[in-house]
């Protein structure tokens, strides 16, 4: 069988990162002789001058279509309204394909420095349909409104299925992983119903791994304590806008949000996406680091079974990124974006398939 990917370039520098993370693909795929399909179309604001949005009816078809989706940054925040054809072909995707879970791994690279002087190494299951986010927590309508003027509310939603599905995934990811202990990071001393049903599923998975130690943190507390020490989590479970900005802190303590990968994952189908914006200021200069996007599309590939595929990607980004010759300028090297790409390419064909 052919594998399909469908890659989404998307905005400011998307084309550049997709174009190297193809390379990349296509070169561990073929060295692990997987037969694999790369096919592209558009979204963002190249997708809005051709037509009626920033993502096509086809387009969304296509993603449900694929094995999997290789997405890159976009630029919502500068889109035109909704009512223009402004949408976030992000959060678009998360709700067609269903991808109730964002999995983002923080891990530190051997040889680059952190902001702490501590090595990382945990990962944080997400909830992606539901918490805050107005865009996709109701059926229809937006979880924001402002019923008089210079007043303005934001509806939370936390459902018991919601919970009980990235609860699963976090804990069947650490049993099956190796992970020790699962954190679930919460704020039921305020939130106290909707944090506390979340809380409430949790511990009834929890008592299905008695192999798994299980404790639960505050959210303020775990933004602390990952600064402060962040050895002390494995495996962290959360709802969503906490998901979103622990994520963020936690990558960047590892090393940076250009190095972090990021796995959406639903029933049927799964999409990689970088963890970081489209950097517009850069675009088209070929300085763009595209590991985060490449640390993604291996994260896609294993979670399509292709392990080896993946461990090459991994391997190659290890070995590029301990030498300081063969890593991009952001991180003090020498590299633009295709010849880090190049640097990859070559250590995947001489690897060990």
């Amino acid at each position: 069988m052919t594998l399909s990917l469908l890659c989404l370039a998307g905005d400011g520098i998307g084309p550049e990162i997709m174009a190297a993370t193809k390379r990349i693909v296509a070169a561990a795929c073929a060295r692990s002789g997987e037969r694999i399909e790369l096919t592209d179309r558009t979204i963002g604001f190249a997708s809005l001058e051709t037509g009626d949005s920033t993502i096509a009816d086809a387009v969304i078809e296509a993603a449900l279509a694929a094995d999997g989706v290789i997405l890159g940054p976009v630029s919502h925040n500068d889109y035109p309204p909704k009512e223009a054809g402004g949408l976030n072909p992000s959060g678009v995707l998360r709700r067609k394909l269903d991808l109730y879970a964002n999995i983002r791994p923080a891990r530190s690279f051997s040889g680059l420095p952190t902001p702490t002087g501590v090595d990382v190494d945990l990962v944080i299951f997400r909830e992606n349909l539901e918490g805050f986010y107005a865009d996709r927590n109701l059926y229809a309508g937006s979880g924001e409104f402002m019923p008089v003027p210079g007043v303005a509310m934001a509806m939370r939603l936390i459902t018991e299925r919601g919970s009980e599905r990235i609860g699963r995934a976090a804990f069947r990811f650490a049993e099956s992983t190796g992970r020790k202990k699962v954190t679930a990071v919460h704020k039921a001393n305020v939130m106290r119903t909707s944090d506390g049903l979340f809380l409430e599923v949790i511990r009834r998975i929890a008592a299905d791994y008695p192999g798994l130690a299980y404790d639960e943190v505050l959210v303020d507390a775990a933004a602390a304590l990952l600064v402060r020490d962040p050895g002390r989590f494995d495996v962290i479970v959360t709802t969503n806008m906490f998901g979103d900005i622990l994520s963020d802190l936690a990558t960047e303590l590892a090393g940076g949000l250009g190095l972090a990968a990021s796995l959406n994952v639903g029933p049927q189908n799964a999409a990689a996406q970088a963890q970081h914006g489209s950097a517009p200021d850069i675009a088209g200069q070929d300085r763009a680091n595209p590991t985060s996007l490449i640390g993604s599309a291996a994260m896609l590939l294993r979670h399509l079974g292709q392990a080896k595929a993946a461990a090459a990607i991994d391997s190659a980004l290890k070995t590029a990124l301990a030498h300081p010759e063969t890593r991009t300028a952001d991180l003090g090297g020498p590299l633009g974006t295709q010849a880090f790409a190049s640097v990859l390419v070559k250590l995947i064909e001489e690897s060990d398939a």
